[in-house]
């Protein structure tokens, strides 16, 4: 018995030795592959610094957003109803999306908030790629009975864009926690259909989309769950003035993202490379 323990610790050991030896070599690989780049175009602050480490070619690195098409969220009246505050969350039932920690920030918010307080609803709305992500949606389900916030939370499995608009315009605040994503263009969408930002203190979302505008605050940044379930209570408690003058922030902050500047930075990064000699 002990022999075969020693032996599973040595295999162990060296596996573990090889793949750090594979993962060195490939990141020296990667690394000098992406020093000969004429141009590299990143899409946020944050993967710009991740690839500056790697690459090591700042003066050959551009930072050019995704376009997010969100005329037809641009539209949408600021002024919406709040009896029920909606909270919505636009994201594939996927782990790394974490809605189980905003069902849980949810539960905890709800608690918070005085008897008085209206008693708000958070909507799921996503898609299944596979029987596992119906696995994760059913489960959150099962969360909600656990956590008995069943009544107060609604999911939407699939839906039409027409229908996706329809609950972005009815909702107060967009939740957001996925970790370290690079962009986060449901965070963008969220500000252009006029609901507040909740969403996670890291990467993209911290470092290009949930900014001051005109020293307007535009949103919420949170790291964990009471973090998230404080945001929740300030923007359903938030007089209403106060609100709207946030989110119409937000959405100018969202102009920053549109089609037309995506256009403008892409040609921009791309004309000294294919037309050197012109100015």
């Amino acid at each position: 018995m002990w022999s075969s323990l020693e032996n599973y610790t040595c295999d162990s050991a060296l596996l573990s030795r090889c793949k750090v030896i594979y993962y060195t070599v490939f990141s020296w690989m990667y690394g000098f592959v992406g020093s000969c780049a004429h141009l590299a175009m990143v899409n946020s602050s944050w993967t710009e610094s991740h690839i500056g480490k790697l690459w090591k070619i700042p003066d050959r690195t551009k930072r050019v957003y995704p376009p997010c098409d969100t005329s037809g969220l641009q539209v949408l009246p600021l002024e919406r109803s709040t009896d029920p505050p909606k909270i919505i969350s636009v994201a594939q039932f996927r782990p790394e999306k974490a809605q189980n920690r905003q069902l849980e920030a949810f539960s905890v918010a709800i608690k918070k908030l005085h008897a008085e307080s209206p008693r708000p609803k958070l909507q799921f709305v996503g898609s299944c790629r596979n029987a596992e992500d119906e696995k994760r949606l059913q489960n959150l389900k099962d969360q909600a009975v656990e956590l008995k916030v069943e009544e107060d939370v609604e999911f939407y499995k699939n839906v039409t864009y027409r229908d996706l608009v329809r609950l972005l315009g009815g909702a107060i605040a967009g939740i957001h926690s996925m970790i370290d994503e690079h962009f986060g263009i449901c965070v963008v969408e969220y500000m252009a259909a006029g609901a507040i930002p909740i969403a996670n203190n890291s990467a993209g979302p911290k470092m290009d989309i949930v900014l001051a505008e005109d020293e307007q605050q535009t949103g919420f940044l949170a790291q964990n769950v009471e973090e998230y379930a404080d945001a929740i209570v300030k923007v359903i408690t938030m007089p209403e003035t106060e609100r709207l003058e946030m989110a119409a922030a937000a959405r100018r902050q969202a102009d920053r993202f549109s089609e037309q500047r995506f256009y403008e930075d892409f040609k921009a990064s791309v004309r000294p490379v294919l037309c050197p000699t012109s100015k």
